[in-house]
């Protein structure tokens, strides 16, 4: 099957701006105001305008969000009804790889990689801090077949139980920096491991679209339970931001990093966008930290 590394050129950015018909995702693309490392937009801008967002994904998510309250109804009733981590991670990895575009498989491999350093810089910059960390480096799909979207989960909430616990031991009451921030786990140059993505004829279905066909076979094969706690993680941007924000004392720059109220958890059959959104949130925050890490280095020299 043919591969092709990511991100790929996307022509239609560079074509004359025509003040009579502007192109959306050109204006997108020209504006700055969103922190976004260069080759994420460029890669969400390309996925986002295939026919598969245009046109398959209206038809998709009110039938996926039709058959969350169904599931959920059943789940209710049966909870632990045809559950199996190891089947559902296989049928994600196998169907990502027939299905989704390259885009698509390469965002989603890179969120493990931009997540594990999100959180730890948090883990070597907030005083007192310093807990056992899972972090997470997929390579290719293959790799999510080790429970990676079940860890991924598993880590947010583990990382701010784990943290307060450690903070409240030490009578911390307030998350604060360290003297002198340590940037070396944030890679700033956007290259990651990550092996070349199938670009086959079926590869046409676009990341949103994915996620929204995903979340209710999601929901399937996960304990009622996991569920939930899988949707209430998506919760957790808002907390992880205002943690970097205090941190890097820069919460005006932080004001897209979030996903509502983490108090206050959406019904699931939103889970989908939502979980889109957290995507975009992870990145934000990893390109704060990248342009943190820069003018960090700008002052030393």
């Amino acid at each position: 099957m043919n591969k092709v590394s990511l991100p790929r050129e996307y022509q239609a950015l560079k074509e004359p701006h025509n003040p009579a018909d502007p192109n959306p995702w050109q204006t997108l693309w020209l504006d700055n105001s969103v922190p976004i490392q260069q080759g994420v937009k460029q890669a969400w801008l390309y996925d986002s305008n295939t026919w598969s967002r245009q046109f398959l994904l209206p038809f998709v998510r009110p039938l996926a969000r039709l058959t969350i309250v169904l599931l959920q109804i059943i789940k209710t009733i049966i909870p632990n009804w045809l559950t199996s981590s190891p089947i559902l991670h296989r049928i994600l990895a196998r169907a990502l790889a027939i299905f989704a575009t390259p885009e698509a498989n390469w965002l989603i491999l890179r969120h493990f990689w931009i997540g594990s350093e999100n959180l730890a810089f948090l883990n070597a910059n907030i005083k007192g801090a310093g807990v056992e960390m899972n972090p997470l480096r997929p390579t290719d799909l293959p790799d999510l077949v080790d429970d990676l979207f079940i860890k991924h989960d598993l880590n947010l909430f583990n990382f701010i139980s784990r943290l307060n616990l450690k903070l409240n031991a030490q009578g911390i009451t307030e998350i604060s920096p360290n003297e002198t921030l340590d940037f070396s786990m944030i890679t700033d140059n956007g290259d990651f491991a990550i092996a070349p993505q199938n670009a086959g004829m079926l590869n046409f279905v676009d990341l949103q679209t994915c996620i929204d066909i995903f979340t209710p076979v999601y929901q399937l094969f996960l304990t009622d339970t996991d569920f939930w706690r899988s949707v209430h993680s998506l919760q957790l941007d808002e907390t992880i931001g205002i943690y970097a924000a205090k941190v890097l004392n820069k919460p005006d720059g932080l004001v897209l990093v979030n996903n509502k109220h983490p108090m206050v958890v959406p019904a699931t059959w939103s889970a989908g966008y939502r979980l889109v959104l957290h995507g975009l949130s992870s990145e934000m925050l990893h390109a704060i930290l990248v342009q943190a890490k820069r003018q960090s280095q700008q002052q030393l020299h």
